[in-house]
Protein backbone atom coordinates (compact mmCIF):
# COMPACT_ATOMS: atom_id res chain seq x y z
CA UNK A 1 0.00 0.00 0.00
CA UNK A 2 1.26 3.34 -1.03
CA UNK A 3 -0.47 6.69 -0.54
CA UNK A 4 0.68 9.81 -1.47
CA UNK A 5 -0.42 12.91 0.71
CA UNK A 6 -0.31 15.84 -1.87
CA UNK A 7 0.08 18.41 0.46
CA UNK A 8 2.88 17.44 2.24
CA UNK A 9 4.50 15.41 -0.27
CA UNK A 10 5.29 13.00 2.07
CA UNK A 11 4.95 9.51 1.05
CA UNK A 12 3.65 6.53 3.35
CA UNK A 13 4.21 3.10 2.30
CA UNK A 14 2.98 -0.37 4.22
CA UNK A 15 5.58 -2.34 7.04
CA UNK A 16 7.58 -4.24 3.51
CA UNK A 17 8.24 -0.91 2.12
CA UNK A 18 9.58 0.88 5.52
CA UNK A 19 11.88 -2.28 6.07
CA UNK A 20 13.56 -2.62 2.77
CA UNK A 21 16.70 -0.33 3.65
CA UNK A 22 17.22 -2.30 7.03
CA UNK A 23 16.49 -5.54 5.31
CA UNK A 24 18.84 -4.63 2.54
CA UNK A 25 21.69 -3.12 4.99
CA UNK A 26 21.38 -6.84 7.29
CA UNK A 27 22.10 -8.47 4.43
CA UNK A 28 25.30 -6.53 2.89
CA UNK A 29 26.47 -6.98 6.34
CA UNK A 30 25.63 -10.63 6.72
CA UNK A 31 27.64 -10.83 3.32
CA UNK A 32 30.34 -9.34 4.24
CA UNK A 33 30.77 -11.20 7.59
CA UNK A 34 29.70 -14.43 5.62
CA UNK A 35 32.71 -13.68 3.11
CA UNK A 36 35.32 -12.71 6.00
CA UNK A 37 34.01 -16.12 7.82
CA UNK A 38 34.49 -18.15 4.92
CA UNK A 39 38.21 -16.43 3.57
CA UNK A 40 40.27 -16.61 6.84
CA UNK A 41 42.49 -13.04 7.38
CA UNK A 42 45.00 -15.18 9.01
CA UNK A 43 45.95 -17.03 5.95
CA UNK A 44 48.46 -14.32 4.12
CA UNK A 45 47.34 -13.08 0.33
CA UNK A 46 43.72 -12.99 0.71
CA UNK A 47 43.63 -9.47 2.17
CA UNK A 48 45.66 -6.29 1.66
CA UNK A 49 48.13 -5.68 4.22
CA UNK A 50 47.30 -2.20 6.80
CA UNK A 51 49.59 0.49 4.90
CA UNK A 52 50.28 2.22 8.29
CA UNK A 53 51.55 -1.15 10.00
CA UNK A 54 53.58 -2.47 7.21
CA UNK A 55 55.20 1.13 6.72
CA UNK A 56 55.65 1.96 10.58
CA UNK A 57 54.93 -0.65 12.32
CA UNK A 58 51.80 1.10 14.67
CA UNK A 59 48.71 -0.52 14.74
CA UNK A 60 46.14 2.05 13.67
CA UNK A 61 42.45 1.11 14.99
CA UNK A 62 41.38 -1.42 12.36
CA UNK A 63 44.29 -3.46 12.64
CA UNK A 64 43.19 -6.83 13.53
CA UNK A 65 39.72 -6.28 12.52
CA UNK A 66 38.86 -8.88 10.02
CA UNK A 67 40.91 -11.85 12.49
CA UNK A 68 38.44 -10.05 14.99
CA UNK A 69 35.46 -10.52 12.76
CA UNK A 70 36.53 -14.30 11.43
CA UNK A 71 36.79 -15.01 15.11
CA UNK A 72 33.49 -13.39 16.03
CA UNK A 73 31.58 -15.39 13.09
CA UNK A 74 33.27 -18.36 14.25
CA UNK A 75 32.20 -18.16 17.57
CA UNK A 76 35.60 -17.94 19.52
CA UNK A 77 34.34 -14.28 21.18
CA UNK A 78 37.73 -14.23 22.80
CA UNK A 79 39.87 -14.21 19.77
CA UNK A 80 38.12 -11.61 18.32
CA UNK A 81 38.23 -9.25 21.74
CA UNK A 82 41.95 -10.16 21.71
CA UNK A 83 42.36 -8.99 17.97
CA UNK A 84 40.60 -6.07 18.18
CA UNK A 85 38.11 -5.31 21.13
CA UNK A 86 36.74 -1.88 19.62
CA UNK A 87 35.47 -3.51 16.56
CA UNK A 88 33.80 -5.96 18.67
CA UNK A 89 32.02 -3.24 20.49
CA UNK A 90 31.84 -2.01 16.53
CA UNK A 91 29.64 -4.98 15.88
CA UNK A 92 27.67 -5.02 19.38
CA UNK A 93 26.89 -0.97 18.48
CA UNK A 94 25.70 -1.61 14.73
CA UNK A 95 23.22 -4.80 16.50
CA UNK A 96 21.78 -2.39 18.76
CA UNK A 97 21.37 0.52 15.98
CA UNK A 98 20.23 -1.86 13.38
CA UNK A 99 17.48 -3.24 15.90
CA UNK A 100 16.42 0.17 16.90
CA UNK A 101 16.20 1.08 13.07
CA UNK A 102 13.76 -1.83 12.74
CA UNK A 103 11.68 -0.42 15.36
CA UNK A 104 10.97 2.48 14.64
CA UNK A 105 10.33 1.16 10.69
CA UNK A 106 7.53 -0.66 11.99
CA UNK A 107 6.08 2.31 13.83
CA UNK A 108 6.29 4.39 10.93
CA UNK A 109 8.39 7.05 12.79
CA UNK A 110 11.95 7.97 10.53
CA UNK A 111 15.06 7.14 12.60
CA UNK A 112 17.28 10.23 13.10
CA UNK A 113 20.67 10.24 14.02
CA UNK A 114 21.78 13.51 15.80
CA UNK A 115 24.45 12.97 17.96
CA UNK A 116 25.64 15.95 19.77
CA UNK A 117 29.14 18.09 19.17
CA UNK A 118 30.35 16.07 22.51
CA UNK A 119 29.64 12.52 21.80
CA UNK A 120 31.38 12.64 18.37
CA UNK A 121 34.26 14.04 20.20
CA UNK A 122 34.25 11.75 22.60
CA UNK A 123 33.99 9.07 20.21
CA UNK A 124 37.04 10.13 18.50
CA UNK A 125 38.82 10.30 21.64
CA UNK A 126 38.07 6.80 22.19
CA UNK A 127 39.69 5.85 19.03
CA UNK A 128 42.83 7.76 19.27
CA UNK A 129 43.19 6.15 23.01
CA UNK A 130 42.77 3.08 21.91
CA UNK A 131 45.46 3.82 19.16
CA UNK A 132 47.90 5.08 21.66
CA UNK A 133 47.77 2.38 24.29
CA UNK A 134 47.62 -0.45 21.99
CA UNK A 135 51.18 0.48 20.52
CA UNK A 136 52.65 1.52 23.78
CA UNK A 137 54.85 -0.96 26.00
CA UNK A 138 52.02 -1.51 28.51
CA UNK A 139 49.21 -1.79 25.87
CA UNK A 140 50.58 -5.15 24.34
CA UNK A 141 46.97 -7.20 25.39
CA UNK A 142 45.48 -5.22 22.88
CA UNK A 143 47.93 -6.30 19.84
CA UNK A 144 46.19 -8.26 17.21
Amino acid sequence: MRTVNTDSRRVTRGVPGRLAAPAGVLAAVAAAFAYVGTVDPNEPGHYPVCPLLHYTGLYCPGCGGLRSAHAFVHGDLAAALQDNALAVLGYLGFAVLWTVWVVHAVRGRPLRIDPRPAQVWSLGALLLVFTVVRNLPFGGWLHP
